[in-house]
């Protein structure tokens, strides 16, 4: 067993094949080299209830059903059409729960959560215009109307193709 702790100090014993699909934490305890002890892995970049779903996460793919690979170019713009529908479902959620939850991914290296969550924000911004796409992301706008139309005259060419 492995206890992972949130940036709160909340503990969670975890299963250690489940808590491996973290390569961090998998190097971590490679690292430690000691089999018999519960160890404890501060994940302080990971907030508690993000997770609690990145537990979930990991243990619905290591003991009931492993996620389908995400195959490139998407075939479509549905998550359900590209992943199993639990998967789908798991990332129905609220979009700054989302964010974390692919910061999550990356800080703990869990490479097929990442594929996920990634997936959700692309099919999140897709179709959208460059101001929703601020919107959604908290970007504010540092170009002026004028400059702004120079950069898409310039590169016009972009959206021909």
């Amino acid at each position: 067993m492995v206890i992972l702790i949130s940036k709160e100090g909340e503990k969670y014993e975890v299963p250690s094949k489940v808590a491996e699909m973290s390569k961090l934490v998998k190097q971590t305890l490679d690292d430690e080299n000691d089999d018999d002890t519960t160890q404890e892995i501060p994940l302080p970049n990971v907030k508690a209830a993000v997770l609690a779903k990145v537990i979930e996460y990991c243990t619905h793919f290591t003991d009931l059903e492993a996620m389908t690979q995400i195959q490139t170019p998407l075939r479509s713009s549905r998550i359900e059409d590209i992943v199993q529908q639990w998967y789908a479902d798991f990332v129905k959620v609220e979009q700054g729960l989302l964010f974390d939850l692919v910061t999550a991914a990356n800080f703990m290296d869990i490479e097929p959560l990442l594929d996920l969550t990634c997936l959700a924000v692309s099919v999140m911004i897709k179709g959208k215009s460059a101001e929703e796409i601020r919107k959604i992301f908290n970007i504010s706008n540092n170009f002026t109307p004028e400059e702004e139309a120079q950069v898409r005259e310039e590169n016009k060419w972009c959206q021909d193709a």
